[in-house]
């Protein structure tokens, strides 16, 4: 019974968990800028704010759907990502169901984004399915050699192979590195952006949506930072043994990024695919190698 009512919580406490790490990474931001910047509730209130207004743009019923797919595919790959001491849905090869998973959010997305005709929208739509094949392919690397050095794709049994400080940051420090940059670039954050670069392309796949629709999408922003997050610390940190430290672990990956993002420009899309395929896939395969080795 406690196991369902977690079940059911989870969307909840994961999309109140991204809301306050992406205000803490804006005010991080403002306060490397030395400016005051937005409170830490201030995504909570945009979002508010436009749920509540009048939705007056439709391009047709695939244009509505977009953020529905989106949202939905999220609220359900949050519910594969164990929590400390329970392990949510945990199907046969999760880690694989998860993957596929995270992609029919951007899928959805894509046609959604697609039927709007706009011109700034396709460009959004074709450098997100770009840079997808760059950070897939460390990830995926990354992630066979965990399944290589553990024999599971149980992401509950991979969080607890590394109990008593037993992390794969330590122990696999190329493949964290990584999954990472990997992880990074699936966040989509500076420098990393090209999606929805307001200066190049008004926001990308964004730039017809208003109202309800985007209110939907920065819902679906604030899970999708919890995701990532809460995946690599999973994957890397050890999980945790209460929601708190967890929490506090997420919040630590933010801050390493939040620090990236202040101190590179962004990248155009045809050198973050370069980028993607020459370091982050070099030290992923020498962690593989290492592993395949007996390391």
């Amino acid at each position: 019974m406690v196991e369902k009512i977690v079940l059911v919580l989870t969307p909840v406490l994961a999309f109140f968990v991204g809301i306050f790490l992406v205000g803490f990474k804006r005010k991080m931001v403002a306060r490397i800028h030395r400016r005051y910047g937005p409170p830490l509730h201030q995504p909570l209130l945009d979002i508010i704010k436009l749920l509540a207004k009048k939705e007056n743009i439709s391009h047709g019923v695939m244009f509505d759907l977009g953020p529905v797919i989106a949202l939905g595919a999220s609220i359900l790959t949050v519910l594969f990502l164990p929590l400390p001491g329970f392990k949510l849905l945990t199907p046969y090869g999760d880690l694989i169901a998860f993957l596929y998973i995270m992609v029919i959010g951007s899928l959805g997305m894509a046609l959604g984004a697609g039927e709007s005709g706009n011109p700034n929208a396709s460009i959004g739509i074709a450098r997100a399915l770009t840079l997808m094949l760059g950070y897939d392919l460390p990830f995926i690397i990354a992630g066979n050699t965990l399944i290589l050095k553990y024999g599971t794709t149980s992401l509950f049994n991979l969080m607890n192979a590394q109990s008593n400080l037993h992390w794969n940051l330590f122990f696999l420090p190329l493949t964290a590195v990584a999954g990472f940059i990997a992880t990074y670039g699936a966040m989509g954050e500076h420098p990393f952006d090209v999606v929805v670069a307001p200066q190049e392309v008004a926001t990308g796949p964004m730039v017809e949506y208003g109202g309800k629709h985007l209110g939907m999408l920065m819902i679906d922003h604030a899970m999708h930072v919890y995701i990532e997050t809460a995946l690599f610390v999973t994957l890397f940190l050890g999980g945790a043994s209460n929601i708190w430290i967890f929490i506090l672990k997420q919040l630590g990956v933010v801050i390493v990024m939040t620090l990236v993002d202040t101190v590179l420009p962004r990248f155009r899309i045809e050198n973050a695919v370069r980028y993607f395929w020459r370091w982050p896939t070099i030290f992923a395969l020498l962690g593989l190698f290492i592993v395949y080795l007996g390391g």
